[in-house]
């Protein structure tokens, strides 16, 4: 079958070229080799295809109709054939991104949602991770932290708003402590922590009001290594959290946990994605990271 579709093909180059010097070097083979494909191909049909002479080479009434027949069928496949080459050509490979739970859920899901399905070849891993990686030496192309927390010698692209953190506890602890008027009275707080891997020490609570800015640490009978499991904890009603504004907004807003120290806490940059500056960017990742980018 394969065979008499090259056959064929060679027909048609003959025909619209008449002449077999010239389909031969359009071909790649050579002039005799052509003319016995073109003999057995008549013979195999018991029909002469083309008449010959010293000067020229011309189709016999059954090759005209061949070719009329045979000519856009073939074309027909090139196309499909060149479409085929078309994704071929599409972005495609793996992507690594390491970045917190939190952005991994509110950010970079919902978009990758919209690009994938467009670019199936395009592979995208997502390890969450609290850790200030070194995105170089673990081997992934980008990674997503908070802007102010990222090496200068990186390429920053925003994708997320700014952000607030938020001091909260529920109402029952509140009932029991007075609330906190300055970020001092947390020494006296049963307060939340969290333990990242990457500083080792607990998390400061940092705090900005005006010009005056506060580092405060904070002491409590519970510590973890990341937030979800925070956030619980202070639901429960075991102490303070802080974390950030997004994550426990509905829950002020239920009244399932009141907010304190509010102004003390000052904007600062949100979520960036972040990759060497000396990364030349392949398609695939130039695609993902213009579906990241935050156009708000």
């Amino acid at each position: 079958m394969r065979e008499n579709l090259n056959d064929l093909a060679a027909f048609v180059t003959v025909a619209r070229e008449s002449s077999f010097t010239r389909a031969a070097a359009q071909l790649g083979v050579s002039q005799s080799a052509l003319s016995q494909t073109i003999r057995g191909l008549e013979e195999r049909l018991g029909l002469r295809l083309f008449t010959r002479t010293t000067r020229s080479v011309a189709a016999t009434v059954a090759g005209e109709r061949l070719l009329a027949t045979l000519g856009p069928r073939l074309e027909g496949i090139d196309a499909d054939l060149a479409a085929l080459s078309d994704l071929r050509d599409k972005p495609a490979g793996s992507i690594r991104i390491t970045a917190s739970e939190h952005a991994a859920d509110s950010l970079l899901l919902p978009r990758l949602a919209t690009l994938l399905p467009e670019y199936p070849d395009i592979k995208v891993e997502i390890n969450t991770d609290y850790r200030m990686v070194d995105i170089v030496e673990q081997r992934f192309d980008a990674g997503v932290r908070l802007g102010e927390s990222i090496a200068k010698d990186m390429i920053a692209v925003r994708i997320g708003p700014d952000v607030r953190m938020a001091v909260v506890a529920t109402p029952g602890y509140f009932a029991r402590r007075p609330p906190p008027r300055k970020p001092q009275d947390l020494t006296t707080h049963d307060c939340i922590n969290v333990r990242l891997p990457t500083h080792g020490g607990l998390l400061p609570w940092d705090f900005k009001k005006g010009r005056h800015e506060l580092n405060v640490r904070v002491e409590g009978t519970l510590i973890f290594n990341g937030f979800p499991q925070i956030i619980k904890a202070t639901l429960a009603g075991l102490g303070l959290a802080f974390a950030l504004e997004e994550v426990v907004q509905e829950h002020i807003a239920a009244g399932r946990l009141v907010r304190v120290l509010e102004d003390w806490c000052a904007v600062f940059p949100g979520y960036h994605l972040y990759y060497p500056s000396r990364r030349q960017p392949s398609p695939a990742f130039s695609l993902v990271v213009d579906a990241l980018r935050y156009r708000g």
